[in-house]
């Protein structure tokens, strides 16, 4: 007697071996006796003692002519016995998924607009974890990338990462826009830089005076700074926030000059150059040397050589009476 193991499997009762197997793993006795009763059309009944699996399995049936003899179900026959049910399993499956993922879409659209909200602002600590990300939204954007880079001189290695980023964008034909500061004019690595991604859809201005850095891609997600550290950064995905850093960023555009014009630093018609316009316009506001330096992306020693020509022009003896002098002077009401 034999009675059925899971999944297919027998064993045996009485005197009789254990022989436990899926049709899958056919034992070599039945496969051999299998294949040799698919070659002579039968075989004797006593022979497939050492194989009760190919009975178990309907791979032999009885020979109506002669009881003593079992005949081979032909292996397509066999096959087609098996993969039936296997196919209307897989196809009721596949109808009920089709059934649950239709129950289930009212709510994931809702789960969906729940997580944008949710992780609309990631943010990122430490420069490993941020140029990861930036390299993730870079290798992925596909149009249009902006980038503020305020600033003077920037370190080499720096460059060098933004090199090896924006290469494959400009070899993708992804228009690039970036704003520096007028002093990035005068930094030999920038200057190196641009050189290297000029031969792609590059445009470069220059601006007397950015607030921070930004980059943004395909107006899809935008990267700012919360330190002055630079370790810790915003990663934006709101569509309302990157809209409105876009429009920042046009609006600088539009004021910025182009790389390949004329130099800021030339001398105006009224004696003064565009840099020392800027600095005049923040001493004004009242602003110290160092911050002056700062938010022009310049060395403090650099700043106060302009404003020492500011007060030798005006003829200043002291930094209150150069205030007075370039409100008198009507300087900041000309056209720049």
């Amino acid at each position: 007697m034999f009675r059925t193991l899971g999944g297919g499997d027998l064993v045996t009762s009485g005197t009789k071996s254990v022989h436990p197997h899926a049709v899958t793993e056919l034992c070599e006795d039945g496969a051999r006796l299998y294949m040799n009763a698919l070659r002579t059309g039968r075989i004797a009944r006593s022979d497939v003692d050492p194989a009760p699996c190919l009975m178990e399995f309907a791979l032999l049936h009885p020979d109506p002519d002669d009881p003593g003899w079992l005949r081979p179900v032909l292996p397509s026959v066999a096959l087609a016995q098996r993969l039936n049910p296997l196919e209307h399993e897989i196809s009721e499956r596949r109808r009920l998924s089709i059934e649950l993922a239709e129950s289930f879409e009212p709510f994931m659209a809702v789960s969906a607009q729940a997580t944008a909200d949710t992780h609309a602002i990631t943010v990122l600590e430490g420069f490993n974890r941020i140029n990861a990300a930036l390299d993730l939204a870079t290798a992925q954007c596909r149009s249009e990338m902006l980038t503020v880079q305020p600033g003077g001189r920037r370190l080499e290695e720096t460059l060098v990462k933004g090199l090896e980023r924006d290469r494959p964008l400009i070899e993708r034909g992804v228009t690039l826009r970036t704003l520096y500061q007028h002093t990035a004019r005068h930094n030999p690595q920038t200057l190196a830089y641009v050189d290297q991604i000029s031969n792609g859809k590059v445009e470069i201005r220059t601006i007397d005076e950015l607030v921070e850095r930004l980059i943004i891609c395909d107006e899809t997600v935008a990267f700012i700074p919360t330190r002055n550290d630079q370790q810790v950064a915003l990663e934006l995905r709101h569509p309302g926030l990157i809209r409105y850093l876009i429009k920042v960023f046009e609006f600088m555009w539009s004021r910025a000059v182009p790389l390949t014009a004329s130099t800021p630093y030339e001398t105006a018609p009224d004696g003064f150059s565009d840099i020392q316009h800027s600095i005049a316009k923040l001493l004004i506001e009242g602003h110290v040397d160092e911050a002056i330096a700062r938010r022009l992306g310049m060395n403090v020693r650099t700043c106060r050589a302009h404003i020492a020509k500011l007060a030798t022009a005006l003829g200043s003896g002291s930094r209150a009476q150069l205030g007075y002098l370039i409100a008198q002077s009507g300087i900041l009401n000309q056209e720049q």
